[in-house]
């Protein structure tokens, strides 16, 4: 009997682990989001900005994202402690897109430094956000580090990695517009 419930045990963890990898392979995938990378670089600005009461395509965010991707956001506490977040999409969505759609959110990319080789891409995305559209000053920027892998058919993203800038960690000329 124990050998049963742990045959069946085991079979619901590998069919729910099945189910998750490949959640992402049956949404709905705009070509045009994926085929580049500058159109998935496009798509990921886009689907996270909008006026506030906007819903925002979260399916559209899980299309562009491997199944095992991550967004990861780095701060600096006040007493100096480095610290990171590593999230899901779905950790993300489910805790960003309700402050996203209260307070509206516009991101945009400023400037981009990108390096491809074979299957796989690296960008450094300088961007500022806005909470509305026509907002004169960004009140935040900071840069992306993005990884994404393409697998022969389209691009995937398979990390967001960010660092907010602040007033003892100033973006480097480089990364800013001239």
């Amino acid at each position: 009997m124990r050998n049963i419930m742990a045959f069946v045990c085991c079979f619901i963890i590998a069919e729910a682990s099945l189910t998750a990898q490949t959640k992402t392979d049956t949404l709905a995938v705009a070509t045009k989001d994926v085929e580049t990378v500058d159109a998935i670089i496009a798509a990921l600005y886009n689907v996270i900005s909008g006026p506030a009461g906007e819903v925002r395509n979260w399916n559209r965010m899980r299309s562009l994202f491997l199944p095992e991707g991550k967004l990861v956001a780095t701060a600096v506490r006040p007493t100096g402690e480095v610290v990171k977040r590593v999230l899901t999409v779905e950790e993300y969505i489910a805790g960003n897109g309700p402050i996203l759609e209260k307070n509206g959110f516009f991101e945009k990319e400023i400037l981009r430094k990108q390096e491809v080789y074979g299957h796989i891409a690296h960008c450094f995305s300088t961007y500022e956000a806005r909470r509305t559209a026509t907002d004169a000053e960004p009140f935040m920027r900071g840069i992306n580090s993005i990884q994404l892998y393409n697998d022969g058919k389209r691009w995937w993203i398979l990390t967001v990695f960010w660092q907010t800038e602040n007033k003892d960690l100033l973006i480097p000329k480089e990364y800013l517009k001239q």
